[in-house]
């Protein structure tokens, strides 16, 4: 079984009205369907953690060269490629995953249609890299190359 991060930023498909432009209603459909999918794939054991993280406006930018560290507000990517929240998943293969991200992707929206939000789906690594030669593979199959 091969974990998976399913994750999903501030982008939002075809209709881009803001939630909070949204109905109460259209908002409840919204999160009652994570809930059920949550719900399910805990059931059948293939839901590992999942989250929703604060909003870009509270995140920081941590850097130091290992002296106190120097904590910023920015300079940040633009709001919709933040990271919102991700589920982590262990499923028996690559077709699952993806399965599951399209119900997250089919999260209702506005009217009760579909949001067709684009989500990230991500194989967690085994084992990281441990020498110098797993890292120049694990970056050449980073940058597209074999």
């Amino acid at each position: 079984m091969a974990r998976y991060l399913i994750g999903v930023d501030f982008r939002s498909g075809p209709d881009d009205t803001p939630m909070s432009e949204w109905e109460p209603a259209e908002v409840q459909a919204h999160l009652d369907h994570y809930g059920v999918l949550n719900d399910e794939l805990m059931a059948s054991g293939e839901l590992v953690e999942g989250t929703i993280l604060t909003g870009p406006d509270l995140a920081k930018i941590v850097t130091s060269d290992g002296g106190a560290p120097v904590v910023t507000d920015g300079p940040f990517s633009e709001f919709k490629e933040w990271l919102a929240g991700f589920q982590v998943v262990e499923v028996a293969s690559e077709a699952r995953a993806i399965e599951i991200a399209a119900r997250v992707s089919a999260v209702p929206g506005r009217g009760g249609r579909p949001t067709q939000q684009p989500v990230h789906v991500r194989q967690v690594m085994d084992e990281p890299p441990a020498d110098p030669e797993g890292m120049d593979a694990f970056l050449r199959t980073a940058e597209g190359a074999s």
